[in-house]
């Protein structure tokens, strides 16, 4: 216990973190104690409703005038942590934790966009959420077109149409790490007056804040590295608060319509509208809720990020190097080597080190790399990513398999492509395995 100097009394704990480091944050931001028995550590709160005070408490929870929790579906004070702490090192207004990253992708594209729009997105993105706009989105009446080279304007103003609602990228693409200047695609965004959605998962707001850069919504799958230890599943959806949904061109009917003479939900919530409308009409409705013991894991996780993304990133560094000049290794998609596209981008925005999944070709093709994944001994032949433990996959026969040969070769996804997760074990082991493996 500490006391006050200036009235001998005990000291109060902190719980506003707005202003400390971020280090700081993801260890503190969004906790609550247990009044009940002074645990320090938030509880799990394992129920799936909670009771109301009153008759006129329950009217105004559902009228929205009271921020009152009613049913976990919608919102669980575990889920309420990691919340409020991917809020905070993120940059943000409000965050919404769900089931899975593709159920966060989902929620946050469905609250923009309904039946007959239009959703424009970079290339190089990670498969299943290609998959996800290619089969789902499409069922639901949204459809998605592609711009190859992000630093053409002229491609831009080809494919966005007046029913187009938004913009999706990714900081650091899955598994090509052929990373995005998400600065210049925010400019396309805004002059075309359409909220950027950004996929932070590989980057973490640790080396990058998307909002400091122009995006309007970020998510993450944050069963990656903002967990980090590969125990569960979860997502993340991320308002910055940023875009004025009222005074666009364009229509946001969820967001920016009334009904029976009450006020919108834009003219209600102000600077966390699209939050509001995301977690009320989309999450609540379609029910990817995160379970209270998931929430739970997830902001256990995010205390120990800024600390594992330095063994991440130090470790990719150094492996990507070695590979490079392995004569097994046929070439290393890692844009923190010289020599790669975007190097320079890579120094500017991530001091080179650019994250810790990234890609190596091996000699031989398929066999070469069927032969090389049967060797490993430490590293993991399996899917996930931003783990502890290191990974390693094949993705023309797993992630990219029901993609056609030619899109494969147009993304650069090759027979003896090797897609890896860089863990925080020691580099010498791994370093070690991958060697034994292409030997």
């Amino acid at each position: 216990m500490t006391l006050d100097a200036t009235t001998d009394c005990p000291s109060q704990p902190e719980y506003d973190w707005e202003g400390y480091a971020f280090d700081t944050r993801q260890v503190h931001a969004g906790e609550y104690d247990d009044l009940t028995s002074g645990a320090r550590i938030s509880p799990i709160n394992m129920t799936a409703g909670f009771r109301f005070d009153s008759f006129t408490d329950a009217k105004a929870r559902f009228a929205g005038e009271a921020d009152g929790l009613i049913y976990s579906r919608q919102r669980n004070p575990s889920g309420g942590v990691a919340e409020r702490r991917i809020a905070s090192l993120e940059g943000g207004t409000e965050a919404i934790v769900v089931a899975s990253g593709q159920a966060a992708i989902t929620a946050a594209l469905l609250s923009i966009a309904q039946s007959g729009d239009h959703i424009v997105s970079t290339a190089s993105i990670y498969s299943g959420t290609r998959i996800l706009f290619g089969r789902s989105f499409a069922r639901f009446g949204v459809t998605v077109d592609y711009v190859w080279d992000e630093f053409d304007d002229d491609e831009w103003d080809r494919v966005i149409r007046p029913n187009t609602k938004a913009i999706f990228s990714e900081t650091i693409p899955n598994p090509k790490n052929d990373i995005v200047d998400i600065g210049r695609v925010a400019a396309v965004a805004q002059r075309h007056g359409i909220p950027f959605v950004v996929d932070n998962t590989i980057a973490s707001p640790f080396l990058i804040r998307p909002f400091e850069h122009g995006a309007d919504v970020v998510v993450h799958s944050s069963t990656k590295f903002l967990s980090g230890h590969g125990a569960a599943i979860s997502g993340t959806i991320v308002d910055g608060g940023s875009f004025d949904w009222a005074a666009a061109d364009r229509e946001y009917p969820l967001i920016t319509k009334s009904a029976a003479g009450l006020p919108s939900i834009a003219e209600k919530f102000g600077r966390t509208a699209y939050a509001r409308a995301t977690r009320e009409a989309v999450v609540n409705d379609i029910g990817p809720a995160l379970s209270p013991f998931n929430s739970f894991l997830l902001h256990q996780g995010i205390e120990t990020l800024s600390l594992r993304m330095e063994r991440h990133l130090s470790n990719s560094l150094a492996i990507a190097a070695w590979l490079a000049e392995h004569p097994g290794v046929q070439s290393v998609d890692y844009a923190g080597l010289p020599g790669n596209p975007a190097f320079d981008l890579a120094q500017r925005l991530y001091g080179g080190r650019s994250g810790s999944v990234f890609s190596f070709t091996v000699r031989g093709g398929e066999a070469g790399a069927g032969r090389f994944l049967d060797r490993l001994r430490v590293i993991s032949h399996m899917t996930n990513i931003g783990d502890t433990r290191s990974m390693a996959l094949h993705p023309a026969t797993s992630t990219h398999a029901s993609f056609s040969q030619e899109l494969r070769q147009r993304l650069g996804i090759g027979p003896g492509l090797i897609r890896l997760s860089v863990g925080i074990e020691a580099v010498a082991d791994l370093i070690a395995d991958l060697d034994r493996a292409l030997s």
